[in-house]
């Protein structure tokens, strides 16, 4: 046969599904509008499943049944989409407890993890010029603990690296507690090895530091197999720790900062393999608020254990012509195999496109939390 004609053929088969299409559309429109007047849920999972269902029955070749089912999935979810965006066109939107600010407080109550010298204080100090007070806190929680209870305005608190990836901990955090994210900084780390005064090379025999340093300085360390290294809390608690021992096989990997603020000696600079090393720090705060000018959004949310599902999610970004800059998946604590995904996508919450993503996402998981727009 002729190639030519078959294609003729094709085009003439998907003309009239176009045009089915848009008919099906039509009526699509009139279910939203019932919808709007009965406050019916957009979803309806079993009416979906019993539509799959006759679907698939209507063939018999086991590659085509996979291929209507595919087919119908996503006529479905557009019809999805189209609904929640009628029902923000009535009015009917999502609405969300979040307020809109011109901005973060100046002379804020910042805390941060760690000790004096910590990277987290320079991006607090850098981040705030003209707070009112910097205070260090123990752990990553105890700093989510002290916005919640107002004794502190905002906390900064580390969420990527760009050599050594996501802090899981602080994701697991945000998740958990009532607080939001209201800004970001990001702030290249420069590691140095740190000795007494006095030590060299040969002299070391144990390294300590912050899990996420002694990764982003594997390369160097693995020069030295005879050096054991020991996780610590923070970098430049590190550094104070051999700094208080006085023990000259001792070292820490830290900032230059910490190694002037305790009194140390640069044995090695740059001992970070990568040169690019960035960390980015979130600021948190109890409220939910959001500043004019903001551009990003982050959320996290759980999916049931079926096929497509994260699929049918990301399509929410798609349809709304939102950009995705970031997902990440961390493991549910007592959930086996089972995922929270955390996203960042562009956008600012009084955007008309990025309410009506979230509406969709919302109406679609098991669980979903705004963690900010910044």
């Amino acid at each position: 046969m002729d190639l030519q004609k078959l294609r003729e053929q094709i085009d003439e088969v998907d003309s009239q599904l176009v045009e089915l299409f848009q008919k099906r559309q039509q009526i699509c429109r009139s279910v939203a509008e019932y919808k709007i007047e009965t406050g019916k849920r957009v979803l309806d999972p079993e009416r979906e499943k019993e539509k799959l269902a006759k679907a698939e029955a209507m063939v018999s070749d086991d590659f085509e049944r996979q291929g209507v089912q595919d087919m119908f999935r996503q006529l479905m979810a557009v019809s999805r989409k189209l609904q929640y965006r009628i029902l923000e066109e009535r009015g009917q939107g999502l609405k969300l407890p979040f307020a809109q600010i011109d901005g973060l407080k100046k002379d804020a109550r910042v805390v941060y993890q760690g000790v004096p010298g910590a990277y987290s204080e320079q991006a607090a100090r850098r981040y705030f010029p003209e707070a009112a007070s910097l205070a260090p806190v123990r752990t990553w929680e105890d700093a989510m603990k002290a916005i919640s209870i107002c004794d502190a305005d905002y906390a900064v608190l580390p969420i990527e690296n760009s050599t050594a990836g996501t802090v899981n901990g602080v994701y697991d955090l945000l998740a958990f507690y009532d607080n939001y994210i209201v800004g970001e900084i990001c702030l290249k780390v420069e590691h140095a090895l740190l000795g007494l005064p006095g030590a060299s090379l040969s002299d070391i025999r144990v390294v300590y530091s912050h899990p996420q340093g002694l990764m982003q300085c594997a390369r160097f360390l693995n020069r030295h197999p005879d050096w054991r290294r020991v996780s610590l809390n923070n970098t430049a608690l590190s550094a104070k720790k051999v700094r208080e021992d006085g023990d000259i096989s001792q070292a820490a990997i830290a900032s230059a900062a910490a190694a002037q603020l305790y009194g140390l000696s640069i044995l090695q600079e740059g001992v970070n393999y990568s040169e690019a090393n960035t960390t980015r720090f979130i600021v948190v705060a109890g409220q939910k608020v959001f500043t004019r000018q903001a551009g990003k959004v982050s959320i996290c949310f759980e999916l049931p254990h079926e096929s497509g599902s994260l699929y049918s999610i990301l399509s929410h970004f798609i349809y709304n012509d939102l950009n995705m800059t970031k997902i990440e998946s961390c493991p549910i604590a007592g959930k086996n195999w089972e995922y929270r995904f955390f996203v960042d996508f562009e956008g600012n919450l009084s955007d008309t496109t990025v309410m009506g993503a979230l509406r969709g996402i919302m109406e679609e998981v098991s669980y979903f939390k705004i963690l900010g727009n910044y």
